[in-house]
């Protein structure tokens, strides 16, 4: 917030204030010259308060299974895989997930993720 403040005291052209172009503004706060664009013109289309706050961020991944139901995805893995099977795949675990009614829906690749979080490897003949 502190270097988005000097920019934009750096930048500043009214009465008094120094006027100084990107290039310099950069140089001076050591900073990128693409940040003191993006601070100048969030200032202008958003304000003041836009151009000193950070965006938060808007990719951010929240759990979709709670421990629960991690629990019971681990426990059905670990288990028989289905008849006519050898294994089990991330469909066929996701698909049993939604059809024991542990969740509404789920995607394989969180089926993934979830189970790639765990300690024991089932690929490998001890898990040492």
């Amino acid at each position: 917030m502190l270097i988005h403040a000097r920019i934009l005291l750096k930048a500043d052209v009214g009465e008094g204030g120094p006027g100084w172009d990107d290039g310099r503004i950069a140089e001076a706060l050591d900073c990128g010259a693409s940040m003191v664009y993006r601070v100048r013109q969030a200032f202008v289309e958003r304000g003041l308060e836009a151009a000193l706050l950070r965006k938060k961020p808007t990719g951010r991944q929240y759990r979709k299974l709670d421990g629960a139901q991690e629990a019971r995805l681990i426990a059905l893995a670990c288990g028989a895989p289905p008849e006519g099977r050898s294994r089990w795949t991330m469909r066929l675990l996701a698909d049993r997930l939604v059809e024991l009614e542990v969740v509404d829906a789920i995607d394989p690749e969180c089926v993934r993720t979830t189970l790639k979080k765990t300690r024991s490897s089932r690929g490998c003949g001890s898990n040492r």
